[in-house]
């Protein structure tokens, strides 16, 4: 028997849908936690189970340590999250989460022998591209100025010193991961890859993201929106009709 998903510490924010046809798995950008996809369910179809992730280091296991390397970070998702790939997932992440998302379903597909039915990334260039503006080591003042420019941590949080420490660890050990990842060529992933992108994101611009056509063998689509990195705050409502029209397709097949 499968454990329940509301005691799974990798999932917080979980809507029980027995009615569902396909879990969503929603990993978050850097920094982020959980809470970023808290509310998705309210406006995706009831045919998706929203699975918002929590890693380590946040939200509800502050208490926990950061992963600082990614083969670690996706082997203890691959044994937390394998009891719960028992029907149809999609898998969807933004920036750094978009990384994890991908290395998760290629280790989903090594593993488990088990694809998702679809790879859902936004808001980071395509594996194979090296990242050529790191700032995960920068000296903190320079590193806060940085987190400033990308628009993406509330006005509230940047003004309280208390806040900005509890961050700033968070966000160098997410960003080092995926600052210093080094992609290993490996079979394009044999399912439909979505691309998300913000059209006035100077992290991942169209070709970087049209890039990640490389990485899928089957349908490939690639889709701006208005807005900078963190659209997928600000473009909130466009993008989760966008994905409710993809996920809908998906369980249609």
């Amino acid at each position: 028997m499968v454990a329940s998903i509301s005691h799974n510490t990798w999932i917080k924010y979980f809507t029980p849908n027995p009615y569902a046809q396909l879990r969503l798995f929603c990993f978050p950008y850097a920094g982020g936690s959980a809470a970023i996809f808290r509310d998705w369910h309210r406006e995706l179809p009831k045919t998706i189970e929203v699975c918002p992730i929590e890693l380590p280091g946040r939200g509800s296991r502050m208490r926990e340590p950061l992963f600082e390397e990614l083969s670690f970070l996706i082997e203890a998702l691959g044994e937390g999250l394998h009891p719960y790939l028992d029907k149809p997932y999609a898998l969807f992440g933004h920036s750094f989460g978009a990384l994890v998302s991908f290395e998760f379903a290629c280790y989903c597909r090594e593993h488990y022998h088990r694809l998702p039915h679809c790879l859902l990334v936004s808001g980071r260039q395509a594996p194979h591209l090296p990242d050529l503006s790191p700032m995960h080591a920068l000296p903190k003042e320079n590193f806060i100025q940085e987190i400033e420019r990308l628009n993406g941590t509330p006005k509230e949080i940047m003004r309280n010193p208390e806040m900005i420490e509890l961050l700033v660890p968070i966000l160098r050990a997410d960003l080092k991961i995926d600052e210093t990842y080094e992609y290993k060529p490996k079979p394009p992933l044999e399912i439909p890859l979505t691309v998300f992108g913000g059209e006035g994101d100077s992290e991942a611009n169209r070709t970087q993201l049209e890039a990640w056509s490389q990485h899928g063998s089957r349908e490939f689509s690639l889709q701006m929106f208005p807005g900078d990195h963190f659209f997928i705050n600000t473009a909130r409502l466009h993008l989760l009709q966008t994905l409710s029209q993809k996920l809908r397709f998906l369980t249609l097949r």
